[in-house]
């Protein structure tokens, strides 16, 4: 029989010579842990001593507890009378930020993607809302990726039958019943417990696809057991320092039939200054923090993790490779994965055509991270139009994908005229989450099919395919685009890098 631990006993070991924490009702020794945490050591010692499971449960898949600590590290159980009540204190830093209702509005009574983000921000946790919502530093990038939509005109023709619509096409050969798709999207239980898998039930019902956050919150195993048959996945990897840690997991995504390429996220080397996620960072944590931390004594952190101020989205980032180069890293990636590549993260013409030379990719993804790696970078229209303007050959070699600041269905029928196959949505998949669970992102998606139709039909077309930039006025928008050389016949740029490819 296991031994039962007061909670007080627990409390004294809280430094990090000694770091127990309490987990779904289990008291691990995690001292020997801390020096490799991918969060850094002061995320846990800022618990050490405590229930750390409130804040441990939302951002970790099953199964990492096993994976990382020993058997003999978990010393018992607590004895659940012991434990203290819990409250979560409010970090003045935020004041500005949402806070909490008292109940769910009624689904129906949402009519677009903004009124569901409201809706989730007076539900969810301040720091679900912060990591979400936060982008790099005056959010520039992040307006933009709508504002610029928003500056595209429509040109709908008259004299058409506008009864029919068909919404359907194909990403990568597979058939999808709406061109929009759910982006990477990370640390999906923050907002609701329904995570990844309420996403994905959700995507079923509306036959879209659906990509995966190597920072899911839940396995990927466990996202695409309920897959319907024909349910398209997509694998987001961010590649690892250590790469025998990618290759194990590019061999256990290719166990799972149900993901049919994987995602080589680029936009993001290193994690980019989120402040909002920066603030928030504490503020669920009980205080006082332990004496370690107040103090900021030598800690043993593993070299080049998150400092003291890191939010959940650079703590996300540690390990990332920063040294991936077309040279090497394209190579690499087939030698471990026989589905198709797709490239996520392109914002200039002179990667879209690089991209478009190589064999092993089959797609590309325009993106800036949602404006949260750097910050005025351009958004995902400019670099169709910059692609259109330098290089439109790339539309005919590869699939061009993109997603940011997507609020309406006008959004995806624009970016679709562009040349666009697919269009990504990421913070409002996670807003629906928010809202209602997998209800809220199956109204996210409702309201986005409706609003694009709609879109369509006002047009004058019936399908995706017929769409074409006839339908749009970019002018007002073209006057921002890259005006410099095309950088394309360089050998420095393209033939040195296919000499050593």
């Amino acid at each position: 029989m296991s031994k039962v631990y007061d909670y007080a006993e627990v409390a004294k070991h809280s430094t990090a010579e000694s770091c127990w924490v309490v987990l779904y009702g289990a008291v691990y020794d995690v001292t020997k842990f801390i020096p490799s945490h991918p969060g850094g050591s002061k995320v846990i010692l800022q618990l050490a001593g405590q229930d750390a499971t409130e804040e441990y449960d939302p951002i970790h898949p099953p199964g990492i507890l096993e994976e990382n600590l020993r058997p003999e590290d978990k010393l018992g159980t607590i004895n659940p009378d012991t434990l203290p009540s819990t409250t979560s204190p409010e970090s003045p830093a935020l004041s500005s930020a949402p806070s909490a209702s008292s109940g769910p509005p009624s689904l129906s009574s949402l009519l677009n993607l903004t009124e569901i983000e409201i809706a989730a921000t007076s539900l969810i946790s301040k720091k679900a809302w912060a990591y979400y919502y936060s982008a790099s530093d005056d959010l520039r990038s992040k307006t933009l990726n709508n504002t610029a939509y928003t500056s595209i005109l429509l040109r709908p023709r008259i004299f058409i039958d506008c009864t029919r619509c068909d919404l359907s096409t194909t990403l990568l050969s597979h058939p999808v019943s709406l061109p929009i798709y759910v982006s990477p999207a990370a640390m999906a239980r923050l907002a609701h417990p329904d995570g990844e898998a309420g996403i994905a039930r959700a995507c079923a019902k509306f036959g879209a696809a659906q990509l995966i956050s190597q920072n899911a919150s839940m396995t990927p195993e466990d996202i695409v057991a309920g897959a319907e048959p024909g349910q398209v996945f997509g694998w987001q990897l961010y590649v690892q320092n250590e790469r025998t840690k990618s290759e194990a997991m590019l061999a256990r995504i290719a166990k799972l039939p149900a993901v049919k390429f994987i995602v080589l996220t680029l936009d993001a080397p290193v994690p980019g200054k989120r402040e909002d996620d920066e603030r928030a960072k504490n503020i669920s944590i009980p205080q006082p923090t332990s004496a370690a931390v107040q103090a900021g004594e030598d800690t043993k952190a593993t070299p080049g993790a998150p400092g003291p101020g890191a939010g959940i989205g650079a703590a996300l980032f540690w390990g990332t490779a920063a040294d991936l180069t077309w040279r090497t890293t394209l190579p690499w990636l087939t030698r471990h994965t026989r589905l198709p590549i797709v490239l996520k993260g392109v914002q200039t013409h002179e990667d879209a055509y690089l991209a478009s030379q190589q064999s092993q990719v089959r797609g590309i993804i325009l993106s800036n991270h949602g404006g949260r790696a750097l910050d005025t970078a351009p958004p995902a229209v400019h670099t169709l139009l910059e692609i259109r303007k330098y290089c439109p050959e790339v539309f005919e070699r590869i699939e061009v994908w993109v997603d940011g600041g997507i609020k309406r269905g006008t959004d995806v029928v624009k970016a679709l005229c562009l040349g666009a196959k697919g269009v990504g949505i990421g913070r409002a998949a996670l807003f629906g989450l928010g809202a209602g669970g997998q209800e809220g992102v199956e109204r996210t998606l409702e309201l986005l099919k409706a609003e694009t139709e709609t879109c369509m039909k006002l047009l004058g077309v019936e399908r995706v395919d017929q769409l074409g930039p006839q339908f749009i006025n970019t002018r007002t928008v073209e006057r921002d685009i890259y005006d410099g050389p095309a950088n394309l016949e360089r050998p420095t740029l393209w033939e040195n890098t296919r000499s050593k490819l």
